[in-house]
């Protein structure tokens, strides 16, 4: 078991078994209250001077390690409701999808209450989804031979998108990326990826499988000994890496979290480990600006929520893997939308234009 699924899931146990509403710490506008909180609205940028028909959205986020929904007014960024239960990948799809449901559920009953229907579902999923919103991948989520969308469009009309796709679109409207007509997105977490966006929409490529930034091994070969590195980046540096490669050297740790909790304590072998993982994400996102020329880098996840000295020393170190003059003082930020900005952005994508 996934060490972060482990530790969500004692914590579900420790709650009667029950799925529980949560609202994250503050961040980007976001209501850091125990009541439905409000984020900036959009502007009229957002919309290209159209008129804004109000909607009533819900957002699902399925992760590796949680299921994260909301229920969402929409343009105004009301947020009227939040659910969080862990994913449990190990169940099966089935269980993953029958969660999903019953999340759906409750909101559309919720917002049913406000006497406003919901006009759409979108689902972001950690797994690649083509050009047509068809789900591509079943690396963590085996969604590939069940009628997710049919299942789903029995509450209301659905859109499935990429996760990491999904958290951009969040940014572009309500988050660090308000103001910018592109930018880089890259998130860090249990898993890493990236999108980038132009003129409020992620980049889809050809087919629309694009953002897997971790999954392809770093072929790099060792100057002292000739071996050939084959990790990849998500294998050096994303949260269940950085547990597991901590374990390996003796340390404690539950999730990467927890290892920059122990780094901070003084844990020498936590420094190394954030350091070398620090090291391969930046060089990877030194070379996706060096390509792709963003006007500004969010990041989003863990690290993006991660502050101090990590943080400060993650930005100096990206900024010495540009190339170019012209990008000494790109824009380095945090995602300003938290741990909403998954199914805040899946229930944007599922609003009519």
């Amino acid at each position: 078991m996934n060490p972060g699924d482990d530790l969500l899931r004692k914590f579900i146990l420790a709650q009667g078994n029950q799925t529980w509403t949560e609202t994250p710490p503050s961040a980007g506008g976001i209501s850091s209250s125990h009541q439905p909180g409000t984020i900036p609205p959009c502007g009229p940028a957002d919309h290209q001077g159209e008129a804004a028909q109000l909607q009533l959205l819900i957002g699902i986020d399925v992760g590796g390690t949680k299921i994260a929904a909301g229920l969402l007014e929409y343009p105004t960024g009301r947020i009227l409701g939040r659910k969080l239960t862990p994913t449990l990948y190990q169940r099966g799809g089935r269980a993953i999808l029958d969660d999903c449901l019953r999340l759906a559920r409750e909101l559309a009953g919720e917002g049913e209450a406000t006497g406003m229907p919901v006009a759409g579902i979108g689902l972001g999923v950690c797994e690649l989804v083509d050009k047509g919103g068809n789900l591509a991948s079943a690396n963590c989520i085996p969604w590939l031979e069940l009628p997710v969308r049919e299942e789903l469009a029995a509450i209301g009309p659905v859109v499935i998108e990429a996760d990491v796709r999904a958290a951009a679109k969040a940014e572009a409207l309500w988050g660090a990326g308000r103001g910018y007509d592109n930018f880089l997105y890259v998130t860090v977490g249990t898993g890493i990826s990236c999108c980038l966006m132009i003129d409020g929409r992620p980049y889809l490529g050809a087919r629309g499988i694009t953002g897997s930034m971790g999954s392809s091994a770093l072929r790099i070969p060792c100057q002292q000994c000739g071996a050939m590195q084959t990790r990849t980046l998500e294998e050096i540096a994303a949260g269940p890496a950085l547990a597991a490669r901590f374990a390996a050297h003796g340390g404690i740790a539950a999730s990467g979290q927890e290892v920059f909790a122990a780094a901070a304590a003084g844990d020498a072998e936590a420094k190394r480990i954030l350091r070398t993982a620090s090291e391969a994400l930046e060089s990877q996102i030194g070379l996706v600006v060096n390509v792709v020329d963003p006007a500004a880098v969010i990041v989003g996840g863990g690290l993006g929520m991660s502050e101090g000295p990590y943080w400060e020393g993650f930005v100096a170190a990206t900024r010495r893997n540009l190339w170019a003059a012209a990008h000494a003082n790109l824009p380095i930020l945090r995602a300003a939308t938290g741990t909403d900005a998954g199914w805040l952005g899946a229930a944007a994508c599922a609003a009519r234009q």
